[in-house]
């Protein structure tokens, strides 16, 4: 009895696949085919390459401004570098795996170099575009020269040539930027680092050409030096708007206080800062100081004047203050100073102290006028004479005399600088 036989559909229930496709195969052949003719006229194109770089430096001499400059300053390196360049270019066509890293390592130090030396991004980039377009001529060149019929091949290639010029285009972009950033942070870093010599006093006498290159200044000049305080949320923006428009200066933001480096370029140094601040700004001016070179002089004196300044805001100019200035650069005899003249008041009650020493303060900054102190305290002028009449009482100091006059107005400085 015959075997029964099955038909086939039922073995393998479903559609029936779809013939098998030769395309990748007839693709694989063209490719291969391609590579062989690529490669024969990269290996040309290799062995004819200092021809070939001397046509790219002639190129971006005629193309892009930026070369011709690089060219006309150091030829033989710019001719080494793009020779570099185009070995490992058409390396890369013929071996693509071995020659990668190598190739990579080229773009990345041009772009680096390029960026150190200042010549345009755009420039560079335009050079590999330059250069792309040249090892592709060549090759469809040199094919047509040795075998005509084969240059409808290269078309299969041309990706991979304008690949590798895309690659290695963001390569020498990435290269040039972190390298420009770096620049950036060194040159930010050494100007923050002059300026800070500068006005610590640390600065020496060869640095100072470099510094006044950095800071835009010049060396020899008349300088004032302005401390601001209270400008923290803004930064320098806020201590630039603490001087008159148009002035020239060079600010270094510290932890709680920035520092002002002002050219006086004529007139009266005064007229560099208002004498009106915006709530809780402290400013404080130094005396003009001549050069470069002293502006850690005048540093100290700005911070000097800040200490006189109250803590409501305002602006102090050093000038203008110069016994306090005196008794505030030297805090130890300033303690001595208002203990010896304001300590017989502790015995009183604190308001009572307060008052006495309220009065005098206004009583002092009126010209010695109890008319009108007694204005200004809402009191009346027998009420003035009555309170300082107490005072010297208490201290045996007698306000007609001017030494004992002058003690007192120092005192009260020191009192005021030592309970802010």
């Amino acid at each position: 009895m015959p075997h029964a036989v099955r038909p086939r559909t039922l073995l393998r229930p479903g559609p029936v696949p779809a013939p098998r496709s030769r395309t990748p195969r007839v693709r694989s052949l063209i490719d291969a085919d391609a590579l062989r003719v690529l490669h024969r006229a990269a290996r040309v194109l290799l062995d004819d390459l200092p021809q070939l770089t001397d046509r790219l430096v002639a190129v971006l001499q005629e193309q892009e401004p930026a070369y011709r400059t690089a060219v006309e300053g150091d030829a033989v390196a710019t001719w080494q570098e793009v020779h570099r360049s185009l070995r490992h270019s058409i390396s890369s066509l013929l071996d693509p795996r071995g020659a990668r890293e190598g190739a990579r390592r080229c773009s990345w130090k041009i772009g680096a170099t390029r960026a150190e030396q200042g010549l345009p991004l755009d420039a560079v980039l335009h050079a590999f575009r330059l250069g792309g377009s040249l090892v592709w001529q060549g090759l469809v060149d040199e094919t047509s020269r040795a075998a005509p019929e084969d240059v409808r091949l290269l078309v299969h290639v041309a990706s991979d040539v304008w690949d590798f010029v895309d690659e290695h285009s963001t390569i020498v972009a990435d290269a040039y930027r972190q390298t420009e950033r770096q620049l950036a942070w060194r040159r930010e870093n050494r100007v923050r680092l002059l300026a800070a010599a500068l006005l610590d006093g640390t600065s020496r006498i060869a640095d100072l050409p470099e510094a006044a290159q950095a800071l835009d200044l010049p060396e020899q000049g008349r300088y004032v030096v302005v401390a601001v305080e209270g400008a923290r949320s803004a930064g320098c923006t806020a201590a630039q708007a603490a001087l008159a428009p148009g002035v020239r200066v060079h600010w270094h933001t510290g932890m709680d206080t920035d520092h002002g480096i002002v050219l006086v370029v004529e007139g009266d140094a005064a007229a560099i800062v208002p004498d009106e601040q915006p709530p809780g700004v402290r400013v404080g001016v130094s005396s003009v100081v001549e050069g470069l070179a002293a502006v850690g002089e005048a540093r100290q004196l700005a911070d000097t004047a800040l200490r006189l300044c109250p803590g409501q805001g305002g602006t102090v100019r050093l000038t203008e203050h110069l016994p306090a200035a005196l008794v505030a650069s030297s805090p130890d005899l300033a303690a001595a100073l208002a203990d010896r003249l304001l300590g017989p008041l502790a015995g009183l009650e604190p308001a009572d102290a307060e008052v006495l020493l309220d009065t005098l303060a206004t009583w002092l900054a009126c010209d010695g006028s109890a008319q009108r102190a007694s204005r200004r305290l809402y009191c009346h002028r027998n009420t003035v004479l009555n309170r300082l009449r107490r005072y010297e009482q208490l201290t045996g100091r007698s306000l007609s005399r001017p030494t004992d006059l002058i003690e007192a107005g120092l005192a009260l400085t020191a009192h005021r600088l030592l309970n802010p």
